[in-house]
Order: structure tokens, then sequence, then C-alpha cells
């Protein structure tokens, strides 16, 4: 089972680990040249503060973001699970996992990346800023950049796929076939609406849930069935591999 995480604009800061070594992120062979053009791309964007402030939708309050970007090829680096930061992360806490919870974690987990495309787990990288949003002065769109090389990357697991990416980092690399799930509140009076704040943070409870299990289901249904023994309320309608999440309002 893969598990694919959407990425945060926030990153932890510093690292222990060596400077980025693109040939040490997963599937160097399909991602590395697009992977470089980009890193050079926003480095060099990262000498102009205004066209990177536009670039990368940022407000001068936010400058030490194109400062990281600035130091990218040199910064210490960190496993991605743990440089991502915010709500899903929270929530998916992997510092408390147990040695065995975190080898499970490190096997299972993905993060979808404007600039690396996708890197596992242990992946080793440097904070950073981009967004599956921006546009890169001088480069083509970051879907048509990834287009050609990372869907493939993706479809080459072999196993189930839960897609928890929010809509933009999908659209860089769909995964046909693939597992998503929408979290929708109900209301006492049985009304429905989409959840929007805590949406990632059920989708890291849900993701942890997916991490420490035991279990390696094969299919949507036996995902629903592991969710539910999980204490989530889970609606799948026939046939369909997206899956609705259904918390209290």
């Amino acid at each position: 089972m893969l598990v694919l995480l959407p990425p945060s604009e926030t990153k932890h800061a510093g690292g222990s680990g060596p400077p980025l070594d693109l040939a040490a992120l997963t599937a160097p062979d399909e991602l590395t040249e697009v992977r470089a053009r980009l890193v050079d791309a926003v480095v060099e964007l990262a000498g102009d503060v205004p066209a990177s402030r536009a670039a990368l939708g940022l407000s001068p309050g936010l400058d030490g973001e194109i400062a990281r970007n600035a130091a990218l090829r040199h910064s210490p680096t960190l496993p991605a699970i743990q440089r991502y930061t915010g709500v899903l992360y929270d929530a998916l806490d992997v510092g408390s996992l147990t040695k065995v919870q975190r080898a499970k974690a490190d096997a299972r987990l993905a993060v979808g990346s404007a600039l690396f495309g996708v890197v596992r787990a242990g992946d080793p990288i440097p904070a950073y800023r981009l967004s599956s949003g921006s546009q890169l002065p001088g480069l083509p769109t970051l879907r048509t950049l990834w287009k050609p090389v990372l869907p493939p990357v993706l479809a080459a697991h072999e196993g189930l796929v839960v897609d928890l990416r929010s809509g933009g980092y999908q659209a860089l690399a769909p995964v046909p076939g693939a597992v998503t799930v929408d979290v929708l509140s109900e209301r006492a009076d049985g009304s429905r609406a989409v959840v929007s704040h805590f949406n990632k943070a059920h989708k890291g409870r849900l993701a942890r849930h997916l991490v420490t299990s035991r279990a390696e289901p094969a299919d949507a249904t036996a995902l629903v069935g592991l969710l539910r023994r999980g204490g989530f309320h889970v609606e799948r309608a026939r046939g369909s591999s997206a899956l609705t999440l259904v918390v209290p309002a």
C-alpha cells in the first residue's frame, strides 16, 4: 500500500542531513532531470526578491522563504516526513511512532511535491518554497513539466494507492485507480457539509491508522473494512474508488 500525502507550505527549518543530493531521492532515473531544472530555476529566481514574491505568492513578511530557496543546494536536509509541518502532519505525528511503526510509515508514505515530484518518507530534502500553482519565469507550468515523467512513476506501484493529495497536486500526476478520500461533516439533523479547516487533520489521523496497521489491503473494499474496524465512518458507492469520510459537525 502506498499512501500519498499533500505537502505543506510550511516546513521545519534546519536538519542534520547532508546537502541536497537529487540522486538520493526516490526514482532518480525518471525524475532527476526535471528536479534539477526546477531547483536551478528556484535558486536563480531567489536572486530577485520582487520576482520571487510574485511567482511564489509571498508577502514581504515571508522573504525568509525566498532566502531558503536561495540556499536550497547547500542547506541541511531532513527526512521528508519530518520536513513538512502543519495540521495534517501534526495529526500524523510520526515522532510518536514506535520503531516498527516508523519503518512501516517509511515504507508506505510518500509526499507529493511541486519541486521534487514525489518523495518517500525517508528521502532527505531541504526546506523550500514552491507550490503546485506556482509559475516560474521562463519555464512551462509545473503540470506540463511533471506530466511526462511523474504519472508513470506513481502508476508503477503494484499495490493499492490511497491518494490524500489536494486537487492541485493530484493534477500534477493523476493516479488511475487510486482510492481518494473526501471529508464531510454530519450535523445532528443529518445534513452534511464539506470540511475545510479540519480536512487535513482528519486525513492525517486516517493516514496514521493506515501506516501503523498490520493489514495490507489489496483493494478499496478491504481498505474500507480496515478503516471501519479502526473506528472511521467511511462510505463508498458500489464500484467506486472514491471514499467519503464522515465526521461529526
